[in-house]
């Protein structure tokens, strides 16, 4: 082969990273122009105003064992920040399938998982406002990492992880899809049943004893477990950080990324 002939390979070859750059700023450029990410911005402190206010008084009454109440309900804001953010995922990549954009990249010297990854890096930047949102509304109630460096590291890192197990599985079933109105409305119970259903609002003895162990057991009250045992407290003793502490939260999203990630991969070759 000459010079010429490597010169026009080079030229005429797919730049992976170019690619995803390009498709990337599609999602993301025109949300911060419409200003839909402000929906990232204000969910999260939506939640904490309708668990907060109307739960604080009858909580301090009851008693949770800790110092305040926003420190207590603080990790099912994250949780349900990072919920909204995936809901978010499977309505963008359902409109991206049902509307056939998946089908006009097939067409394209596109390299075959450049459009999850794409979807899964816009998904990333709103997760990331929505985190933000979310911590800086429970400061304003009273949340506070009472820990040191390395706790609140982790609290941020089991967030973002979180939240990314989260958008790869709603990214999946958006994909598999044909209605994205029809997906969004669907995972609106999940979050809301789970939610309800953990310790995230409320300790699990206070639950009827029919329902307590699935209460105590369930990945949001195992999320939420881990997250106070990483933001700390003044008052309760939210355990020490240990893999038997830790453990459930990280086998759950082990369960979802081994479930979600080959299926992603999956689909996107399959696209292609």
């Amino acid at each position: 082969m000459t010079a010429a002939t490597w010169q026009t390979h080079w030229r005429a070859a797919p730049n992976t990273l170019q690619q995803w750059w390009v498709l990337t700023t599609r999602l993301i450029v025109p949300s911060v122009k419409s200003g839909e990410v402000l929906a990232s911005l204000l969910a999260p402190a939506a939640f904490t105003a309708s668990f907060y206010i109307p739960l604080k008084t009858v909580m301090s009454f009851s008693g949770n064992g800790f110092s305040s109440y926003a420190q207590y309900m603080m990790p099912l804001v994250i949780l349900q920040a990072a919920a909204f953010t995936a809901i978010s995922a499977a309505f963008r990549s359902a409109t991206d399938s049902v509307a056939g954009i998946d089908r006009r990249f097939a067409s394209m010297p596109l390299r075959p998982l450049v459009p999850v990854a794409a979807r899964m890096s816009g998904n990333l930047f709103r997760l990331l406002l929505a985190l933000a949102a979310a911590i800086a509304s429970g400061y304003v109630i009273g949340f506070r990492f009472r820990l040191d460096a390395a706790h609140t590291l982790g609290f941020l890192a089991l967030s973002l992880l979180i939240g990314i197990a989260f958008t790869l599985g709603a990214d999946v079933i958006g994909t598999l899809s044909k209605s994205p109105e029809t997906t969004s409305q669907a995972l609106m119970l999940p979050p809301l049943i789970f939610g309800m259903l953990s310790t995230g609002l409320a300790p699990a003895d206070q639950f009827p004893t029919w329902v307590q162990w699935f209460v105590r057991n369930q990945p949001v009250s195992q999320f939420a477990t881990g997250l106070r045992a990483l933001a700390g407290d003044t008052k309760a003793d939210t355990g020490a950080v240990s893999w038997s502490l830790m453990g459930p939260s990280l086998l759950w999203l082990a369960a979802i990324l081994l479930i979600c990630t080959p299926a992603a991969i999956r689909l996107s070759s399959r696209r292609a």
